[in-house]
């Protein structure tokens, strides 16, 4: 019995062996476990913390619900008279036609407010909003502002609406999960996802614009529509594509919801757009602007002038001073600053982080409203009373402060004197300092085209070569 037990061990052991063997050298080796947060030796930095949530696997469904019952139909009709025939143009009957054109827009209030896009609803004689459950509603315009070209529209409905709520679109980041969810080619509900590829776009080549750059598909028919990010909160309104066939091959932009937020409260308080300003002349910092500027930065706002009396001027920025931060934001280019000072209004305070001579500096700067502007063949002009507006019976218009010293004697010899109005210039109504600027804009500076309502009534056009 002794002999035969002893039999079994040495088989069990020689079993054993010869299978750990097989193991070592014909499956390999199993991988040693990791243990979580135990310090590891490497050559390059290792993230040993577990992911976040989503990765990949991102759950879009929340957000695509709670935003396409907000998301509705535009529907904008304009009437044209054009002629239909060679006898309607000889004996000069033009027809009257109407045309149709459809976009987007997204319900921000129980009540029925609604934000588009300016180009959407431009020149519209009728306005149709059709929601997500297909009921229909006529729409009329609260207030437009071209320069953000964000419009806000109305409703009434006899029952509370499905309403999209604003995010804070500077807390938005590069890389991060977007929607967009509009209308394109009248194909209602659409959702579409991507990531937020860039912010601070200025598309103009002029500094004046400041989106949110996409790669979520937008098409003809999405303008007007929301961005948002994977919670559903509205952080852009979905503006433009950039595309050489008038589809999308890539890249979209969104008005980011800070400045469009800011654009529809001044509409309904206001009824125009009320921007804050600095008071710095300058230009963005990159190795060429550098070099030209002596300094050995290249990013951020450097600042070639201070207007006298703003709220930079009173905080002590100077020349030769570089913009870094505003509130916490960095302030990289000159879209940076631009796009933050357009969520801001007169009488805010900011605090400007600043570099003086390599050592950096904080400084609050309460900022102002533009209400002149200087219009070089003409001179000053001032955003006016509405008792000022009453008097000659106009409804709009920006009143000439000072004329321009060059141009003096011929405007006078033809009537036009301090307290006349400019009500168009280059054919953009003129109603606020804002759309001067845009009129100026159109023709790189240049006046071509301007309306004058003189102190006695008259009103006048003049054109310029």
């Amino acid at each position: 019995m002794k002999k035969i037990f002893t039999l079994v061990c040495v088989s069990a052991l020689g079993g054993a062996l010869t299978l750990g063997t097989y193991t070592q050298f014909f499956e390999g080796v199993n991988p040693p476990k990791v243990i979580e947060n135990q310090p590891t030796t490497t050559l390059f930095p290792v993230n040993l913390t577990t992911p976040l949530a989503g990765g990949t696997n991102v759950d879009f469904t929340t957000a695509a619900d709670k935003t396409v019952h907000s998301v509705v139909h535009v529907k904008n009709t304009t009437l044209s008279k054009n002629y239909s025939s060679f006898e309607d143009l000889f004996f000069g009957r033009p027809q009257q036609f109407e045309q149709i054109g459809t976009g987007s827009g997204v319900i921000i209030s129980p009540d029925g407010y609604i934000i588009t896009n300016n180009h959407v609803i431009e020149g519209a004689q009728s306005i149709e909003i059709t929601t997500n459950d297909n009921k229909t509603f006529d729409a009329e315009i609260v207030g437009t502002d071209p320069n953000t070209d964000i419009a806000l529209l109305k409703i009434d409905s006899d029952e509370p609406l499905n309403y999209s709520t604003f995010g804070d679109s500077n807390n938005a980041r590069i890389g991060e999960w977007v929607l967009a969810v509009g209308n394109p080619f009248n194909l209602t509900s659409t959702v579409t996802a991507g990531i937020i590829s860039a912010k601070s776009r200025d598309l103009s080549g002029r500094n004046t614009q400041s989106f949110i750059q996409t790669d979520a598909a937008v098409n003809p028919g999405n303008s007007g529509g929301a961005l948002v990010n994977i919670n559903g909160d509205l952080i852009g309104i979905n503006t433009a594509i950039s595309s050489q066939t008038g589809n999308y091959i890539g890249y979209s932009f969104a008005v980011p919801s800070n400045i469009a937020r800011k654009v529809v409260e001044d509409i309904m308080e206001f009824g125009n757009v009320q921007n804050g300003i600095l008071g710095v002349i300058g230009g963005e910092l990159n190795s060429k602007n550098a070099e030209n500027f002596g300094v050995n930065q290249t990013e951020g706002f450097y600042v070639t002038d201070v207007q006298k009396g703003t709220g930079a001027d009173k905080a002590g920025i100077q020349k030769g001073d570089i913009i870094q931060q505003i509130d916490g934001i960095t302030i990289s280019k000159f879209s940076d600053l631009k796009g933050f000072l357009n969520t801001k209004s007169p009488e805010d305070e900011v605090e400007v982080k600043i570099l003086r001579d390599s050592y950096p500096e904080y400084l609050k700067v309460t900022l102002e409203k533009l209400t002149t502007i200087d219009i070089s063949i003409i001179g000053t002009l001032k955003e006016p009373t509405k008792e000022a507006l009453q008097k000659i019976d106009i409804d709009f218009g920006l009143q000439l402060l000072e004329l321009s010293e060059i141009h003096r004697t011929d405007w006078e010899s033809d009537g036009v004197s301090e307290g006349s109005f400019v009500t168009e210039i280059n054919d953009i109504k003129i109603k606020s300092i804002n759309d001067a600027q845009r009129s100026l804009e159109k023709f790189s500076n240049k006046v071509l085209r301007i309306a004058i309502v003189k102190n006695n009534g008259e009103k006048v056009v003049y054109r310029f070569r």
